[in-house]
Parts: C-alpha cells; sequence; structure tokens
C-alpha cells in the first residue's frame, strides 16, 4: 500500500528526474538556491527515498558558477558510471543555454563535469537519456528552437556514442509544436526579432510500450495554468511522432480544479512493487510560489496513457 500527498518534496523542485538505483530512488531538479556558488557551490540537489514518498537530501550534484544559470538534470547509468545531463547558460540571458554532461561513480554525486555535449552552437535545454530496450543504444531527447511551421522550441533527438559522453550521428527533429495550447507568449520579441506567436514544447520523456515509443513533453508557458503533459507515438526511437490525440489540449496532466497549477515537465519510473509506472512531475501551488515534486501513478489504457493526477489530496494507491 502507497500512501502520499502531494507535493512528496516541499521545497523548489522543478523538472523533476528520478531514477531507481537497486532498491532505492534518487531525484535531481531545478532550484534556485541550488544555482547559487554563494550556498556549497553546487547545482542540482539530489533527493533520495526508498518509497518514492519520504524524500531526503543528500547532495548536490555539479560544481556552480555564479553567473550561470543551470536547468532540468537527468541520469543515466551504464557500466558502473552514473551520467548527468543538464542545460547551463548565462542567467542573464536564456538564449545562450548548452546541453553539458558530467559524470559520478555515485547517484548522490559529486558529478565532474565533462564536456558540452554537442557541437551544435544554438539553445538546447531539457536533455534526457534514453536507452532503448530493444537494442540497448542509448538515444538523448531535448528541446531546441526551430524557425518553420509554428516557430518556437520544439524537440530533437540525437543516438549517444559509447562513451556517453558526445553525441554519434546527426540531430533530428521529432515532434515540433501544432496546437493553439502550445503557444508560450503571443507578440514575443525574441532574438531580436518579433514573433506574432511563439511555442513551446519541451522536457522529453520517453518510453517503450508494446512496440511502441512514446514521447511525453510538456507544452505553453512553464509559468502558466496553460501548461500540461501530452505525448507522440512513433515506431522508431527517432520518430517521426504523432501527437494528432493533442490538438485539443494536454492527454495526460492538465491543470485541474484541485490548486495544483501547470504540472509538467515529467520523467517516468517504476514504483516499489517493480510494476507499476509513476508519472514524477513539478506543479506550482495554487498561490504560485513555487514549483514542487508531485508524483501519481500512470495507466496505459487503450486510449493511450493516462494519469489520475495532478492530485493534491491524500492518495492511496495498493501495489
Amino acid at each position: 500500500m502507497l500512501k502520499y500527498r502531494n507535493p512528496v518534496w516541499e521545497g523548489e523542485f522543478a523538472d523533476p528526474f528520478v531514477i531507481k538505483v537497486d532498491t532505492a530512488y534518487y531525484a535531481y531538479g531545478t532550484s534556485r538556491y541550488a544555482r547559487s556558488a554563494a550556498r556549497g557551490g553546487y547545482a542540482f540537489p539530489i533527493l533520495r527515498s526508498d518509497d518514492l514518498v519520504h524524500w531526503t537530501c543528500v547532495g548536490g550534484a555539479v560544481a556552480a558558477v555564479d553567473d550561470l544559470a543551470y536547468w532540468a538534470p537527468a541520469v543515466a547509468e551504464r557500466n558502473g558510471h552514473f551520467y548527468l545531463y543538464y542545460s547551463a547558460g548565462l542567467a542573464a540571458d536564456d538564449s545562450t543555454q548548452r546541453l553539458y554532461v558530467a559524470r559520478a561513480s555515485d547517484p548522490a554525486g559529486p558529478f565532474v563535469s565533462l564536456a558540452m555535449l554537442l557541437s551544435d552552437d544554438s539553445f538546447c535545454i531539457d536533455a534526457e537519456p534514453f536507452c532503448d530496450p530493444s537494442d540497448g543504444r542509448w538515444y538523448l531527447f531535448f528541446a531546441k528552437d526551430y524557425f518553420d511551421g509554428r516557430v518556437g522550441t520544439g524537440l530533437a533527438a540525437v543516438a549517444l556514442a559509447d562513451t556517453m559522453d558526445r553525441a554519434d550521428g546527426d540531430v533530428v527533429p521529432i515532434l515540433k509544436p501544432s496546437a493553439d495550447w502550445h503557444i508560450y507568449a503571443r507578440d514575443r520579441t525574441h532574438y531580436g526579432q518579433h514573433w506574432p506567436a511563439w511555442h513551446t514544447v519541451e522536457g522529453p520523456c520517453v518510453a517503450l510500450r508494446s512496440d511502441l515509443y512514446y514521447c511525453f513533453y510538456s507544452g505553453g508557458a512553464w509559468h502558466s495554468d496553460g501548461y500540461g503533459v501530452s505525448y507522440g507515438v512513433a515506431a522508431h526511437p527517432l520518430g517521426p511522432y504523432a501527437d494528432d490525440w493533442s490538438m485539443d489540449g494536454p492527454a495526460v496532466l492538465r491543470t485541474g480544479i484541485n490548486g495544483a497549477v501547470g504540472p509538467g515537465h515529467n520523467s517516468l519510473v517504476t514504483g516499489p512493487d517493480g510494476q507499476t509506472d509513476f508519472l514524477v512531475y513539478h506543479a506550482w501551488d495554487a498561490a504560485r510560489t513555487t514549483r514542487r515534486m508531485c508524483i501519481d501513478p500512470l495507466f496505459w489504457t487503450p486510449d493511450g496513457p493516462r494519469c489520475v493526477g495532478p492530485t493534491t489530496t491524500p492518495q492511496t494507491f495498493e501495489i
């Protein structure tokens, strides 16, 4: 029996990524305090839990530089090493965000930065590694900007080299903005130009089920109640991904009547029973003071993946 109430961590913990290592869970998230070198010198707090519900902070992930902003960490385990993918850029200029990779021998860190991941000198965020269970090949999914069609941020992917610290192939666009709810802002000035509508599709998270690849994503403006989670489906990790069912809004998570606002940027992890999938995501509280880590079970239905969240009341789930 799993009993919980969201948020499962009271402090700021946006873009939560959770990995299960043996019987323990480790969570990595974006946090204002963790980005400051004056506060211990580490970006990204690391939490540990035995049950997905009760968490303890066990440290920070990578050495921080005061003038930089660090976003959206995600971790992969391979051959006894843990690789942390994240973006960093000037705090005063979001467009300078680029992807980096760091490595540790323990999921609790600390991680030592290895290199910038892509040679492509353009805005990139929200890196998430994925190992294809069908052949063991690793890929990195992330968000970058596009200037065709519905202009704005969309999703891309690239195969990873065996060393896990560089790309091995071309970057492939996999899912671009396609609906009005993906609009981040209207009449936005960005890159020195005016855009009647700037769109955002970000926060990719990929899973393989029944020979199909599901790419969960978050769309819209991260600070608004229109932000939510939907998904695309493909027959190959590099797509193309279809998400026709998302035209009218997020199909998995959206702002509800229970006080959780703008749920999004999810990761996916197996629960303590070793079978049930849990969506780990952030959401604003009703007062919009901060984004906090939440969990809710994900069910694979004939109509696609569905989540009972976002929930804010006490939950009891039999596992």
